[in-house]
């Protein structure tokens, strides 16, 4: 008897530290396949970057990572889509440039202060570029030439009005002490039409990435007169920044960045921030991006996000100057 009630007072003991003093068994990160929003739509730049990651991010991770494009309001849409996830880290997105002057212009109150940021992955200069039978083939000429004339006799396109490109512009601009309104700005659906106008004589020159105007430099049909970046582009070794052409100290560019909602685990952070670095230099990523022009940078956490707010705090004061901002 004595012996039956010891035995049942052992297994009630086992119980309750099964019930309540046993560690929860915790599943490691990650368990279940993750999903990286791309805010822009199908067959652009970042969804292709945002394509490749999630191939490389499965090799590392061993689990399935789906792309998922959510579009719409000048990129409002998917930016949203990232900040307001949960931060288990299953939900991933691409954040861009844009998240730096969307709440200038009022059409968000997002910023760089609600993702957790995983890692920079790219950056393309922007570009001065007018076309081969222009007067100006430096940058020099041309910032002297506008100076001189009237205000409106030159006139610049690149991107829409307010766009990141328009920026550029405007920047370079002020930083050479001309008020931007000196040149009218004519909005373009994007690069492309931009140069093909700018070709046809509709406007003077062009700020927009070298990777996007490629095509017709290689072609003759447009020159480069500087990059917008901190030093030259391997891809075209021979163009000076703006530093080197006309002393300036304006530098911008597009920018992409994998990251998260605030609040992201740091046992996840710290999961993801090497097997994000090993997918940034495998050969697989290095060749997809030289083959499209697309200009390679790596930031960790940390640092992406400083240079996050360093291009916020920037943007936003060169878009006050400018009255694109409200």
């Amino acid at each position: 008897m004595k012996r039956r009630a010891i035995l049942k007072s052992a297994a009630m003991a086992v119980a309750a530290f099964a019930a309540f003093g046993a560690p929860e068994a915790r599943a490691e990160w990650p368990e279940r396949p993750i999903t990286l929003i791309v805010p822009w739509g199908a067959g652009g730049g970042t969804d292709a970057v945002g394509r490749i990651f999630a191939n490389l991010l499965e090799q590392e991770l061993g689990t399935p990572v789906n792309v998922v494009n959510r579009t719409g309001g000048s990129g409002v849409v998917g930016h949203s889509a990232i900040a307001s996830a949960k931060p288990d880290g299953y939900t991933l997105g691409v954040v861009t440039v844009e998240i730096a002057m969307m709440h200038w212009v009022g059409l968000t109150d997002l910023s760089y202060e609600d993702y957790t940021v995983i890692g920079q992955v790219n950056f393309d200069a922007g570009g001065l570029m007018v076309s081969t039978d222009s007067p100006y083939q430096t940058a020099a000429d041309l910032i002297a030439a506008i100076k001189a004339e009237p205000d409106g006799t030159f006139k610049a396109s690149g991107t829409g009005q307010g766009g990141i490109w328009h920026l550029g512009g405007a920047g370079w601009l002020l930083s050479e002490g001309v008020d931007p309104a000196k040149v009218p700005w004519v909005p373009s659906e994007g690069s492309a039409p931009a140069l093909k106008d700018m070709v046809a004589g509709g406007v003077d020159y062009v700020t927009s990435s070298l990777a996007e105007g490629r095509a017709l430099i290689e072609a003759g049909k447009v020159t480069p007169l500087a990059n917008m970046g901190e030093e030259r582009l391997d891809i075209f070794p021979d163009v000076p920044t703006l530093k080197e052409a006309t002393g300036s100290d304006w530098t911008i560019g597009v920018w992409r960045v994998i990251g998260g909602p605030k609040g992201m685990p740091d046992e996840v952070v710290n999961k993801l921030v090497p097997a994000l670095e090993k997918a940034y230099n495998s050969p697989e990523y290095k060749e997809f991006m030289d083959g499209r022009g697309f200009g390679m940078q790596w930031r960790p956490s940390t640092e992406a996000y400083e240079f996050m707010k360093v291009n916020d705090e920037s943007f936003g004061e060169v878009m006050k100057k400018a009255g694109l901002a409200k």
